[in-house]
């Protein structure tokens, strides 16, 4: 019996290269891995001696070789197959034990350039993989170190390891090389080539790409969707969870939509999420105060929440929102001291992000898939009025507070379910109206919830005003000041509407709907 082992990742290896040589399996491998097996005392035959042909290229060429893929490919039932080994001197391969060129992690480095990236595209190592795979019946192909240990008990069994297992990590490989190849495209369409011969990162998506593959890990089945009757999971999870019960799908939506409205902010932010929209938003001197203020602008609706904050949840945060029911917490980090007071709520989710937000994003409906690029309001990242941005449309310009809170109304309003109007003070939220199928109502119902606390404040819409009704509900509430996108055919209406009011409004021409 002959093993063919060349790994990146070196976990486990020297234990199972044990245990197949125990086995009586002669082993064969390239590179570090030989050189790995050879300091433990294990007797390694160098692919090159196989080969007969010095590894190459800088490493570029090692098993591209007949030798190689000859016995990894030969069909053991086939008289032809073994003749043909027979003939060229080939020993046949029986197990193969490879893993892939770090191109993922590479990928995550900061300033790695393409040449850096181009350098960790695997080529010999998927085509034995694949090669084994294709021949699973004669062949067992491992590509994740916890196998290693269910790949020697087979081998102990008497008669041999079983069809179901073979196929079993046939199905494994396949799915692996499948993956790095996904990893490889998805990363190299963030690069773009230059008439001066460079490769440069792409700033914005320009288009969408003719193709593409979407590779999805299981990470956990959730106990149903929406609702009971419907099952569910979630893949590729890219956060860690610190504390707490099972997180259920819908608090998985609503720790979504809680992380990007608190990235809209530099300044200390914290939202509270209720059914994906935002219940209350505020910013303050720290995190607490933020926390606070998001908290109290709708208390009732608050309860029970979901909340984002853009600070490491420390201390001072964590013992306020222990105050109430609070389902699941979502910040860049936890400091330790507030993991001791958050532990008082044990049930509560408390989870951090490991890795930075997708470039692109996904969404099913019936009949395909939707892609596109994340919605961020880039817009508002700097303080306004900036160079002439946003326009003033009305005789009245706003004050220094209503453009202040403009701004943070015009971040926010963008995270909530069209059509949707929202009412601010200048460093927090006074009223949300989500999800409406008329402006006019997404109005009525915020000053349903704000009352007589919206008189002074200023209001953002997502998207314009088809009439001036939802112009005079604004102004009969107590608004200001008022941002939308314009762009109406009764832009004139509306605006002519504002200037009989004594509001200002200013257009910032980009509309932030989402559904």
């Amino acid at each position: 019996m002959r093993a063919l082992l060349s790994v990146s990742d070196k976990t486990g290896v020297i234990e199972f290269a044990r245990g197949l040589a125990a086995l009586g399996c002669e082993l064969v491998s390239t590179g570090g891995t030989a050189q790995a097996l050879a300091s433990a005392g294990l007797r390694v035959v160098p692919v090159s001696t196989v080969t007969g042909v010095p590894e190459m290229l800088d490493g570029r060429v090692k098993t591209l070789h007949p030798k190689i893929h000859g016995g990894i490919l030969a069909r053991r039932r086939l008289s032809g197959d073994m003749a043909a080994l027979a003939s060229h001197g080939i020993t046949p391969i029986d197990v193969v034990a490879v893993n892939l060129y770090p191109f993922e992690q590479t990928s995550r480095k900061a300033g790695v350039s393409l040449d850096e990236l181009i350098e960790d595209i695997d080529i010999g190592g998927p085509s034995m993989v694949r090669a084994a795979a294709k021949n699973f019946r004669d062949v067992l192909v491992v590509v994740h170190p916890e196998d290693y240990p269910r790949i020697l008990d087979e081998l102990r069994r008497t008669s041999g390891p079983t069809l179901v297992f073979r196929y079993e990590l046939m199905g494994k490989a396949f799915r692996h090389t499948a993956a790095y190849d996904h990893a490889i495209q998805q990363t190299l369409m963030e690069y773009e080539a230059r008439a001066d011969g460079t490769f440069a990162c792409r700033s914005v998506a320009t288009s969408a790409p003719e193709h593409v593959l979407l590779q999805l890990r299981k990470d956990r089945d959730l106990r149903y969707g929406e609702n009971p009757h419907q099952p569910a999971a979630l893949f590729n999870a890219a956060f860690r969870m610190l504390q707490g019960k099972e997180l259920s799908y819908t608090n998985l939506l609503d720790l979504d939509a809680a992380e990007r409205v608190a990235a809209e902010f530099r300044e200390p932010a914290a939202v509270v999420i209720k059914h994906a929209n935002p219940c209350g938003a505020a910013t303050g001197s720290n995190t607490r105060e933020a926390y606070v203020r998001a908290r109290d602008a709708d208390v009732t609706s608050a309860f029970g929440g979901i909340v984002g904050l853009n600070r490491p949840l420390d201390r001072a945060v964590a013992e306020v929102i222990v105050e109430t029911f609070i389902e699941a917490v979502t910040a860049p980090s936890v400091e330790e001291a507030a993991r001791e007071i958050l532990q008082s709520r044990p049930k509560m989710r408390v989870v951090t992000p490991d890795r930075p937000p997708e470039t692109v994003e996904f969404r099913s409906i019936l009949r395909g898939m939707l892609m596109q690029t994340p919605d961020r309001v880039v817009e508002a990242h700097e303080p306004w009025p900036s160079r002439e941005f946003p326009r003033v449309v009305t005789t009245r310009q706003p004050t220094a507070e209503e453009w202040q809170a403009l701004r943070f109304g015009w971040r926010v309003c963008a995270h909530v379910k069209s059509n949707a109007v929202i009412f601010t003070s200048a460093d927090r939220t006074l009223a949300i109206g989500a999800g409406q199928m008329s402006r006019v109502d997404a109005v009525k119902v915020a000053v349903m919830k704000g009352g007589a606390a919206l008189k002074g404040s200023v209001a953002a819409s997502d998207a314009f005003f088809p009439f001036r009704d939802g112009l005079d509900a604004l102004a009969d509430a107590g608004a200001s000041a008022v941002v939308q996108p314009g762009g109406s055919v009764r832009d004139a209406e509306v605006i002519e509407a504002a200037d009989e009011r004594g509001i200002a409004m200013v257009f910032t021409g980009i509309r932030h709907f989402r559904h």
